[in-house]
Order: structure tokens, then sequence, then C-alpha cells
């Protein structure tokens, strides 16, 4: 494959890139309450080739949780312009989280790919503009954005529950993605070997699942996260560094 030339190739490796912003979420379990802010970096790679690295921090001011993603390309990702950025502001409460706002960018000119929401949870409407396109909706209980599911998940996963699912918006509708329980692996990392465990995520008649490797003893923040469409893996990542606070 000539990747140079061919655009198929520097379609999917740009998706790769935009993904490194999406994706990042045995043992004692601990509680709701033991959330964590924290920071952390991630490698990205594209069959093999590194393409994006992304730095991940969760910040906390008294009731109110920030989440940011901001990815840079490497490698072959350089041939592109994209450098996503994601900041999701959310509540935690005893139900879950209450995602509040969400901003993205895929760090261009273009505003193809911004989104910026609201989320009231008074008159339970989800609305604002998503990629050029006006969003006014219900908003369910379990919905989400593309950063506050990260949050979502590892919330859940302290609370001793696994999610059934989570609600994404995609192509202008809120749409399911189903979590499941897998496994434990130990994943090698930059600090050493860590015990962790699987979860999956699966959108609705989606040839794609997501799988988490979420470490119980560190919060249950990702350390590798994997897409798979059938059996070939499309992208993964792996941490480089990670500090709870």
């Amino acid at each position: 494959m000539r990747l140079s030339t061919d655009e198929s190739a520097r379609s999917r490796v740009r998706s790769v890139i935009l993904a490194g912003a999406l994706a990042v979420s045995g043992g004692a379990l601990a509680s709701a309450d033991e959330l964590k802010p924290f920071d952390a970096a991630y490698d990205w790679t594209w069959h093999g080739m590194k393409v994006a690295v992304s730095s991940v921090r969760l910040e906390r001011s008294g009731d109110i949780w920030t989440y940011t993603s901001t990815s840079e390309p490497r490698g072959l990702g350089k041939m592109f312009s994209e450098r996503p950025h994601m900041v999701s502001i959310l509540r935690v409460t005893p139900s879950g989280v209450e995602p509040q706002s969400y901003k993205a960018t895929d760090g261009t000119n273009s505003d193809k790919r911004a989104v910026d929401l609201r989320y009231d949870w008074t008159s339970h409407r989800l609305t604002g503009v998503n990629e050029g396109a006006k969003i006014d909706m219900p908003l369910t209980p379990d919905a989400q954005d593309d950063a506050s599911v990260q949050v979502a998940l590892m919330v859940e996963l302290l609370s001793g529950r696994t999610p059934d699912k989570f609600t994404l918006l995609s192509g202008g509708k809120l749409r399911a993605y189903h979590y499941k329980r897998e496994g434990e692996a130990s994943v090698q990392t930059p600090f050493g070997a860590v015990a962790t465990v699987i979860y999956s995520s699966q959108a609705d008649y989606s040839p794609r699942i997501t799988r988490f490797w979420c470490a119980p003893d560190r919060g249950y923040v990702p350390v590798r996260v994997e897409q798979k469409k059938d059996e070939e893996v499309q992208w993964l990542m792996t941490v480089t560094s990670l500090t709870r606070k």
C-alpha cells in the first residue's frame, strides 16, 4: 500500500488522529467519591504505525469536573493538519455522571467537525451545534459525550457497577453503546506491569468494538484502548504516563 498516494488510507489515518481525542475509559472495588484528578498521555498507532499522541487531564473545582483531551500528530499523522481538542464540563452525582457542556474542534479553521453542546437536566433537553447542524432534542438519563463518557465509565466501575449502556450523539441522534466485562489481563506499561479489567463497548448494528483495559488500583483509568472492526485492529492506544493527584 502506498500511503502517500492512497486517498483511502489517508482518510483512515486522519480518522485515527481524530479518534485519538475520543477514546480516553479483579481488584478491590472503591466508591465513587474516590474519583481523583489525573494527567495521562497515550501513544496512538494505526496498523502498527504511530500517528498521534494524546494528553488527557481530569480536574476538579468544587463539584465541577473538567475533562480535557488534546491530540498532536506524530509520524505518518504529520501529513494532516488536525489537532483535535475536547473539553467536557460535568458533575458527578450518586447516580453517575451528568455532563453540563461539551466543546470539540479538530484544531483547524473549519467548523465542519466543531461541536458545542449544552445539557439542561431540568428540562431534559440537549441543545447546541454538532458539526454544522443545530441540535435540540430530548435528553436521556444515560446521555454522555465523547469526553464525559470516559469519566462516566470510571465512575461506574469505582461504584462497583458495570454500565449496561451509554448514549452518545452520533449522526444527529443519540445512539446506544453497550458495555460488558470481558475478563482480566496484566498490561506492560512504562511504569511496570499493571493489573487490568477489560471492558468492551459496541454500538447497535456496528461491526466495531472498542475495548478498554482499566486499572482498578489507578482509579480504573484505561492504560490500553483498542478498536477492532470484525477481527482487524483498526487502532490502538497505549499509556505512556499517568499521574493521579
